[in-house]
C-alpha cells in the first residue's frame, strides 16, 4: 500500500474543487453586495447635499443676501470638523460666508480635494454648485464616512474570505481522511482477498452512506466467492473420495472380464455392469457440469413470467402413478393459475420439483404419503414438498445440499449426491431461498420464490 498523500487523495480534491467554487461565489456576491451598498450610499449622500443646498438657498428671498450669509456661516459652524462645508461667493467672485472658498467647481455634482486648515490633506468632498440669486453657492460633504464604511466593508469580506477558505480547506482535509481511511480499508481488504483470505471483509461503519452501501455489496460478493471458492475445494475432496470407490469397482469388474476373455469364459455380464458403473460416473459429472452451469447464471436468458402451480400440478401427474406403484401415495394442492405468477425457467423448475419428489419416493418406505402444496406468504409463493418419513436428522439440514454429499443410510441406494445440489443450485439462481423444516415424522422442502414483477 502506498502512504497516504492528502494532494493525491480525490476526496480531498473534490473538498478543494467545492471550497473553490464557495470562495468563489462568495467573493461574487460579495462584490455585487459591496457595488450596490456604495451605489446607494452615493445616492444618499447626493440626496442630503441636495436637502442642505435647497435648505439654504431657500433663506434667500426678495433678494434678502443677509439672511443667506447669516443661514451659511451658522451652518458653516455647526460643522466644526469640517465634515460639511459651505461657500458663498459674489458675483465677483469675492467670498461673502462659508468655512471654504469654492473656486473653479461647475454647477452640479462635483468631486474635488480642498486643502482646508483642520482637515486632513488628501480628503475628498462630494459638492453641489448651483446659482442663488447673482450669487454662487456650493454645499460639500466630506467623503471620510462613506469611504470608512466601505473600507470596513471590503476588511469584513476579505477576513470573511480567509476564514471560509481555511474552514474549507480544514474540514475538506478532515473529510478526506476519514473517506480515505473508509477507501483504504476496502482496499486493503481487497489485497488480502487477492492473497487468499477469502474471510477478509471490508468494515462497516453503520450509517448507511453510500460507501457503506458499497462496502455491504461487496461483502455480499465476498461472502459468495467465499462460498464458492469452499464449495469447489468440497466438491474436489468429494469427487477423490466418493469417486474413487466406483472407478475402482469399474477397474476390479475389467480386470475380472479381462481375466475370463483369457480363459475363454462368457464376459457379457461383466461388460454390462461396467458399462453401467461408466453410465453412473457419467451421470455424476454430467450433473455437476450443470450445477456449474447453472450458477453461472448462462440460463437467466431464458427466464419467462409463468404458473408455479401448473408446474406442480405436472409434477404430480407424472410421478402419481409411479408413488402408487411403489406403495406410496402423492397429491398436490396448488393456487388458482392467476396467484402463483413467478419469473423463471420452466425447465429447470420441473428439474428441481422432480428431484424433490424422486428423493421422497426413494428414501420413504412403503405408505409414505408424499405432498406438493403451493401457498400464498406476502410478496412470496411458497412451494412445499413434505412427506411422513423418516425424515433427516436436524444436524443434517445444511449438509445434504453440498455437492456428492449422502447421509450414511442412502451410501447404498443408487445416487450420485447431488440431487439437493442441483436444487440448491436452481433456487438461487432464481433468487429464491430453500429450507428444510422436520414434520414429526417426516420432512418438508419449502422454497419461497418472489412474485412476478408485473402482479407485485
Amino acid at each position: 500500500m502506498h502512504r497516504f498523500s492528502l494532494l493525491r487523495s480525490t476526496p480531498f480534491r473534490l473538498a478543494l474543487t467545492f471550497a473553490f467554487l464557495f470562495v468563489l461565489a462568495f467573493v461574487l456576491s460579495g462584490a455585487i453586495v459591496y457595488q450596490m451598498m456604495s451605489a446607494d450610499l452615493a445616492d444618499r449622500l447626493d440626496e442630503s447635499i441636495t436637502e442642505t443646498y435647497s435648505v439654504v438657498a431657500a433663506t434667500y428671498s426678495d433678494g434678502d443676501l443677509e439672511d443667506l450669509i447669516s443661514t451659511v456661516d451658522s451652518h458653516s459652524k455647526l460643522s466644526t470638523i469640517k465634515e460639511q462645508i459651505f461657500s458663498l461667493t459674489g458675483p465677483d467672485g469675492n467670498h461673502l460666508a462659508g468655512n471654504f472658498t469654492a473656486a473653479g467647481l461647475p454647477d452640479g455634482f462635483s468631486l474635488f480635494r480642498a486643502a482646508i486648515p483642520g482637515v486632513p490633506s488628501g480628503v475628498q468632498y462630494r459638492a453641489y454648485s448651483g446659482s442663488v440669486g447673482a450669487n454662487n453657492l456650493t454645499v460639500a460633504f466630506s467623503l471620510s464616512e462613506t469611504e470608512e464604511l466601505e473600507t470596513i466593508v471590503l476588511m469584513s469580506f476579505g477576513w470573511g474570505t480567509l476564514i471560509i477558505t481555511g474552514l474549507a480547506v480544514t474540514g475538506g482535509a478532515l473529510l478526506a481522511s476519514r473517506v480515505q481511511r473508509r477507501l483504504d480499508g476496502i482496499a486493503s481488504t481487497m489485497v488480502d482477498v487477492s492473497h487468499g483470505k477469502l474471510d477478509a471483509r471490508i468494515p462497516l461503519i453503520g450509517n448507511g452512506d453510500d460507501i457503506d452501501v458499497v462496502s455491504g455489496q461487496v461483502n455480499a460478493a465476498l461472502e459468495r466467492l467465499s462460498a464458492l471458492v469452499d464449495g469447489m475445494r468440497q466438491v474436489s475432496t468429494n469427487i477423490a473420495h466418493d469417486l474413487k470407490t466406483p472407478l475402482n469397482r469399474l477397474q476390479l469388474i475389467l480386470d475380472v472380464a479381462s481375466q475370463k476373455t483369457a480363459s475363454g469364459q462368457e464376459v457379457s455380464d461383466d461388460l454390462a455392469e461396467a458399462q453401467a458403473e461408466g453410465a453412473q460416473i457419467n451421470e455424476t459429472f454430467d450433473a455437476l457440469l450443470r450445477i456449474a452451469q447453472i450458477e453461472a447464471g448462462a440460463r437467466k436468458a431464458r427466464f419467462t413470467d409463468l404458473d408455479l402451480s401448473a408446474v406442480v400440478e405436472t409434477i404430480a401427474e407424472i410421478y402419481a402413478d409411479v408413488a402408487e406403484d411403489d406403495g406410496k401415495s402423492l397429491s398436490a394442492t396448488v393456487l388458482p393459475d392467476s396467484e402463483s405468477q413467478i419469473h423463471g425457467d420452466r425447465e429447470l423448475l420441473t428439474q428441481l420439483f422432480a428431484n424433490l419428489v424422486e428423493n421422497a419416493l426413494r428414501h420413504c418406505p412403503e405408505g409414505t404419503a408424499i405432498e406438493l402444496a403451493v401457498t400464498l406468504h406476502a410478496d412470496h409463493i411458497l412451494a412445499k414438498v413434505s412427506d411422513n418419513g423418516p425424515g433427516i436428522p436436524a444436524e443434517e439440514h445444511d449438509k445434504v445440499f453440498q455437492r456428492l454429499y449422502r447421509l450414511d443410510d442412502s451410501r447404498t441406494t443408487p445416487g450420485s449426491g447431488l440431487g439437493l445440489s442441483l436444487v440448491r443450485a436452481i433456487v438461487d439462481l432464481h433468487g429464491a431461498t430453500v429450507a428444510l423444516e422436520d414434520c414429526r415424522p417426516g420432512l418438508a422442502v419449502i422454497v419461497s420464490f418472489p412474485r412476478a414483477r408485473s402482479l407485485t
